[in-house]
């Protein structure tokens, strides 16, 4: 589903990805864990279409399609979904009226119908419940006010609205409290993990991973990947640190 070969990066003329090159399949939750530095949120501002990336070379193929040929609102209506480490807030805007308008937009992009204003209630609360967020929150400004875990469910129920084939999840349980935690990774188990869709996982810790099982484990280091292995693969991370693990012979 996602095919990355030897992708070079950098931003303000200093490389961050390396020669990276990482390929995820249909129905497979990939993990990337690596030190601080490493360019996983790089990696993920590349995918998604961040303004300030530079590509200087290799490739990302997405569901055959050439990704870095695409705008980002190309490539999300293309079925790619980007979660922030840390949210944004949008003074002004409700959640309602800004998940409706980009599921709307996503779905013109498709040569799809937009949805009513009545189709879209039914879908939004259906998503909030498995998030167990409050439609009275999905009414307020987008992340105004909210706190580190409402702002993380709140971004996992637009995930499930616009419902990607793909989602690039970075670092999603940062600020999480252990029930917080917990709600967003049966939300992601909820929503992705249905047959024929991918998740690509940046975290550092092994606890999200106790939730979300990943079919795979990378290790990231200096803009490249230097290991790969299954879910025991992060739990040595967790035990021995990186140092020792990247240390051993490939």
């Amino acid at each position: 589903m996602l095919k990355i070969e030897n992708l070079t990066a950098e931003i303000d003329g200093k490389t961050i990805l390396n020669g990276l090159s990482l390929e995820v399949a249909a129905g497979e939750i990939h993990a990337i864990m690596g030190p601080n530095g490493a360019g996983k949120s790089t990696l993920s501002y590349v995918l998604g279409g961040r303004p300030g990336y530079e590509v200087t070379g290799g490739s990302v193929i997405f569901r055959g399609q050439d990704l870095l040929d695409m705008e980002p609102h190309e490539r999300a209506a293309s079925g790619l979904f980007l979660g922030f480490q840390y949210p944004v807030e949008i003074p002004g805007v409700s959640n309602v009226q800004f998940l409706r308008e980009a599921l709307n937009a996503q779905r013109k992009g498709r040569g799809e119908e937009p949805l009513s204003g009545g189709e879209f209630l039914k879908v939004a609360k259906e998503k909030a419940a498995l998030l167990k967020l409050d439609m009275d929150m999905l009414k307020r400004n987008v992340n105004v006010g909210f706190s580190g875990g409402e702002k993380k469910r709140a971004e996992m129920v637009q995930m499930g609205i616009l419902d990607p084939a793909f989602a690039v999840l970075d670092e999603t349980d940062s600020g999480l409290d252990i029930d917080a935690l917990r709600v967003v990774g049966d939300g992601i188990n909820t929503i992705m993990r249905n047959s024929g869709k991918g998740v690509l996982l940046i975290t550092h810790y092994q606890r999200l991973l106790d939730v979300v099982k990943p079919d795979k484990v990378s290790i990231l280091s200096k803009g490249r990947i230097v290991k790969t292995g299954g879910p025991e693969l992060a739990l040595r991370l967790e035990s021995e640190g990186y140092d020792a693990v990247m240390a051993e012979p490939a």
